[in-house]
């Protein structure tokens, strides 16, 4: 059998446009150097679960990678992950492990440590996960120190839909020629640092530049309130979320802009939606409270 160069025949397909080749994620302590910029600290954080609520579901495995950038949103280094499984009071169901890998005797005996989660923690200036709004109120759980730290969300806080890509993690790291362990914490965590630190294909930013620029910025929510049954197509196509009113007590459709961009929505919702002058409620919501169950 000859023995070929796998790297000589990948860069061979890759001039033709027939194929298109995906390489194995290998991850990396160090992005860019950072000259004279201030570094600030970040903490990349992914968990694996029993499911998707956090009022009756467990963490199962924990995956923290710290990091560092500089404040104008150049990613510099990666530093020592932490990962740890943990045994759940129930059981793991075979749906979970089908998506997961994780069953109950990979769990049986670990616990996370929580010292170490919280002097990871306490360190960073901002904390950041692929999908916030899920990990978050689990995260919180194991660290309610993380209820005082702001968050970055690198699904909702990078435009991927207009830079041409999908918006999940695997989706993502395959649009950048990338392939990876998915759905295991430190994997997800090393993976999605990778992908935030490239130049994204038709801005030429890379995705953490954009999810920096808004991550200390309020946002405000606007509530669509008793918004008539037939909009909701309408809603939905512009991106608007639906609340059942379990935690806010209200039941709307919603949609987190910022400031600047909230008088437009308000004149698109009533000319579009209600079709008369509604009187829309707006929230304000604080870095340190965006994509908790808190709002």
């Amino acid at each position: 059998m000859l023995d070929i160069d796998p790297e000589l025949v990948a860069t061979a397909l890759e001039r033709s446009s027939d194929y298109r080749v995906l390489r194995r994620h290998h991850p990396r302590r160090l992005f860019e150097h950072p000259g004279d910029a201030e570094i600030r600290h970040g903490l990349l954080i992914d968990l694996e679960t029993t499911g998707l609520d956090p009022n009756y579901h467990e963490v199962i495995e924990i995956g923290l990678v710290p990091f560092t950038y500089t404040v104008d949103g150049r990613l510099v280094a990666a530093e020592e992950p932490y990962g740890s499984f943990q045994q759940p009071w129930g059981p793991i169901l075979p749906e979970i492990t089908r998506l997961t890998g994780i069953d109950s005797a990979m769990v049986e005996g670990h616990m996370i440590e929580r010292s170490r989660v919280e002097a990871m923690v306490e360190r960073a200036d901002l904390i950041v996960a692929h999908n916030a709004s899920f990990d978050r109120p689990f995260a919180e759980d194991v660290c309610p120190a993380l209820k005082n730290k702001p968050w970055g969300c690198s699904l909702q806080q990078v435009p991927w839909a207009a830079e041409g890509m999908g918006s999940k993690l695997s989706y993502i790291a395959s649009d950048l020629g990338l392939i990876f362990s998915a759905h295991r914490a430190v994997d997800d965590c090393q993976a999605t640092l990778e992908c935030l630190s490239r130049p994204l294909p038709r801005s030429g930013r890379t995705g953490f530049s954009h999810l920096l620029e808004q991550a200390f910025l309020p946002v405000y929510r606007v509530k669509a309130v008793r918004a008539p049954y037939e909009a909701k197509d309408l809603l939905k196509a512009r991106r608007y979320r639906w609340d059942d009113g379990s935690v806010s007590q209200t039941r709307c459709w919603f949609k987190d802009l910022p400031e600047d961009e909230v008088g437009l929505e308000l004149e698109w919702l009533r000319r579009e939606a209600y079709r008369y002058d509604a009187n829309v409620p707006i929230i304000a919501i604080d870095p340190c409270d965006r994509f908790s169950a808190r709002v």
